[in-house]
């Protein structure tokens, strides 16, 4: 998965423009306790940024 695609799929399941905030300000646990912005900034690989996503907002199993 590419950054964009990671981008994309947030602003789907978020509401309208709350996907930047909410990337600054969650915390995921199963990236080592960092937000979105910070994951990426550390090099974490976006599938991995997004199964966090994905677990934190209890999402349907046909979008992880």
């Amino acid at each position: 998965m590419r950054e964009v695609e990671l981008w994309q799929r947030l602003t789907e399941v978020l509401p309208d423009g709350y996907a930047p905030s909410w990337a600054d300000q969650v915390v995921l646990e199963d990236v080592g306790s960092r937000t979105v912005r910070e994951a990426l900034a550390a090099g974490v690989p976006c599938k991995r940024i997004w199964r966090a996503v994905w677990k934190q907002l209890e999402l349907p199993e046909t979008l992880r």
